[in-house]
């Protein structure tokens, strides 16, 4: 069987503008934030609220769609799959970042 063991659906808002990147071949990037939310009662009967922030990456035809149409506040749906990286900084320290790598990406009427 090869089912699809990685796989994201988010719908959220975008925490800030798109950041755009173009290579020197011409291929683009895209990465921004998304916020989610959800919310539970908690012993008390007082409802919490709780955002949830996810690293977006955007690459391919889509990167056009995100460069032209998609803005900061806006709703979105993405659907894709997580990614992990790490890097050392100038001073040796690891950090590490957990993305979604976005394939499907749906527009919300205003």
């Amino acid at each position: 069987m090869n089912a699809l063991r990685n796989k994201v659906q988010l719908i959220g808002r975008l925490g800030q503008e798109p950041e755009i990147k173009t290579f020197a071949d011409g291929n683009k990037i895209a990465n921004f934030s998304m916020a989610t939310d959800d919310s539970y009662k908690d012993k008390n009967g007082q409802k919490v609220e709780r955002a949830y922030w996810h690293n977006i990456v955007v690459r391919g035809g889509l990167v056009n769609v995100v460069e032209n149409y998609i803005k900061k506040g806006q709703e979105i749906a993405i659907e894709g799959k997580l990614t992990n990286r790490s890097w050392d900084d100038k001073d040796g320290k690891k950090h590490y970042v957990t993305e979604v790598f976005c394939t499907e990406l749906l527009m919300f009427a205003k």
